[in-house]
């Protein structure tokens, strides 16, 4: 389990910062919070080998994204063009957001 807290969703786009795709950008298709782990699309394709099925009858060899640890990613945030952390603050009404804190702007959602 994963002590580590995660601050990315679902949508966010992420720059990698470590592994064979270090320097690619992509937006996040799923996160595992259980495991530490992100699914980003574009980023660190694999290929499976795929049996048969009624769907694909002839079966085949399918490539798709695996899950890359959390902490070889970093929010990228588009205000300051570069690679930031997360943070979080509590505004007047009692909200918690997510803030960047590259450029210090709030993220929405």
């Amino acid at each position: 389990m994963s002590r580590t807290r995660i601050r990315l969703r679902k949508g966010d786009e992420v720059i990698v910062v470590a592994g064979r795709d270090v320097g690619r950008r992509g937006k996040i298709i799923s996160v595992d919070r259980e495991r530490g782990r992100v699914v980003v699309a574009g980023i660190n394709r694999v290929k499976v080998h795929q049996r048969p099925t009624q769907k694909q009858p002839h079966g085949g060899i399918v490539e798709r994204e695996a899950p890359i640890h959390i902490s070889n990613v970093r929010f990228w945030d588009p205000t300051a063009e570069k690679a930031s952390r997360i943070s979080s603050k509590r505004q007047e009404d009692g909200r918690r957001v997510r803030v960047s804190r590259a450029s210090g702007e709030t993220l929405e959602g």
